[in-house]
């Protein structure tokens, strides 16, 4: 047998698509991982407690890198049983387990169009096809809730159609604190804080929790034009999530209604509404560069980021209620405007205990194909069944 053969058929061996979303990677694991029971979330559970290796290792150097992302299809959960969603995902991140992805999103609905192999997609056949729009739909089981995906198709439905985006619906999202005052203690002090104690942001949830603050308000009056300095605002970010989860005070600002799993600050996006140019018939847009999980950086403009700026945007009142709007990240803005995000108010869903606003968002955006891989570990291997990050020797 061929190596190339034998590698892909080796005991062990896992299987994936890639893909990317505006630059955004994601590593579909399609079959190779361990069987999981339960809930949704009590399989994330048992992922993280028992099966963390297979995270680092397809995520990790040598196979991935520091900004690697994944999804594993989870075709078994509680509302695919009930025919409410036609497959279940988790997504892995350099650290963990995220709760929402709006990239990879986009990324799995193409995917689960394309993807005609009932051992990967066994409610392939119960995907809704519309022949008038020439798009699919079908619900995507997510660590936070149900989120319904369009996918645009060729005239059978048989395949996407990559000229059009993919969009979906997110789970409610909401505001949960407008111009927060964060103290920052001395420890955490960052050299363009400038002698300041504390910086003001907005917090907001589009099935996971985000702190959104100005470029300015952070210390880089020059925002996200031109060259960015990348570097100083990711020691920024990390310091002032530090001081975010260090505060009691704040911790109700990233504390789920329904679900502690839920309830964590997964990233700080520095927000620029004064860069990046709209597109697709949307009215204004604005920029952002998000650091989530332990400081990965997003190439895409997040998608479930977008969604909790629907939500914070809809509770300021800055635009009206079909208003669409052109979410950009700096990949997007290198591109002239290529891969931008589109976001848009679905529709209001009441409010929170805090009066705000509780918002589903339509989310817009494009995803490619970049390869297929078979993961393998000789026993040989002197890293073992594992991966690692350099800068984490």
């Amino acid at each position: 047998m061929d190596i190339v053969e034998n590698l892909s058929a080796s005991k062990g061996a896992i299987r994936c698509v890639d893909m990317h979303t505006t630059g955004e990677p994601t590593r579909i694991v399609l079959n190779g991982y361990p069987a999981l029971s339960g809930t949704l979330l009590e399989q994330r559970a048992e992922a993280k407690r028992s099966h963390d290796h297979i995270r680092r290792k397809l995520l990790l150097e040598p196979r991935g890198h520091s900004d690697m992302y994944g999804a594993i299809l989870r075709p078994d959960t509680e509302l695919t049983a009930k025919g409410e969603a036609e497959m279940g995902v988790l997504f892995i991140t350099n650290d963990g387990y995220s709760t929402m992805c709006g990239h990879a999103t986009i990324a799995l609905g193409r995917f689960l169009l394309d993807t005609h192999d009932k051992t990967v997609f066994p409610r392939r056949d119960e995907v809704r096809f519309d022949a008038k729009t020439r798009t699919a739909s079908l619900g995507l089981h997510c660590p936070c809730g149900l989120v319904e995906v369009t996918v645009p198709t060729n005239e059978d439905g048989s395949r996407s159609d990559p000229t059009r985006p993919v969009s979906h619906i997110s789970v409610p999202s909401f505001a949960t604190g407008l111009d927060i005052q964060i103290d920052v203690p001395e420890e955490l002090w960052w050299p363009e804080l400038a002698g300041r104690q504390s910086v003001t942001a907005d917090f907001s949830y589009g099935g996971a929790f985000y702190c959104f603050i100005p470029a300015e308000e952070l210390g880089f009056p020059q925002g996200l034009k031109g060259k960015v300095d990348v570097a100083a605002m990711n020691t920024t970010t990390r310091r002032l999530k530090a001081a975010v989860n260090s505060n009691p005070r704040l911790r109700h600002l990233f504390s789920h209604p329904d679900h502690d799993d839920l309830g964590f600050l997964y990233s700080i996006i520095i927000v620029d509404k004064e860069v990046g140019e709209p597109i697709a018939e949307s009215t204004q847009a604005e920029t952002g560069l998000c650091f989530f999980s332990d400081q990965q950086i997003d190439r895409s403009p997040t998608g479930s980021g977008v969604a909790a700026r629907v939500a914070l945007t809809h509770t300021k009142g800055s635009f009206s209620a079909r208003e669409r709007v052109t979410y950009h990240s700096l990949v997007s803005n290198s591109l002239g405007g290529r891969g931008g995000f589109i976001g848009s108010l679905h529709e209001e869903q009441g409010q929170t205990k805090d009066g705000f606003p509780i918002v589903r968002a339509l989310v817009e955006g494009y995803a490619s194909y970049t390869g297929i891989s078979s993961f393998v570990v000789e026993e040989s291997d002197a890293l073992g069944d594992d991966g690692f990050l350099f800068d984490k020797l």
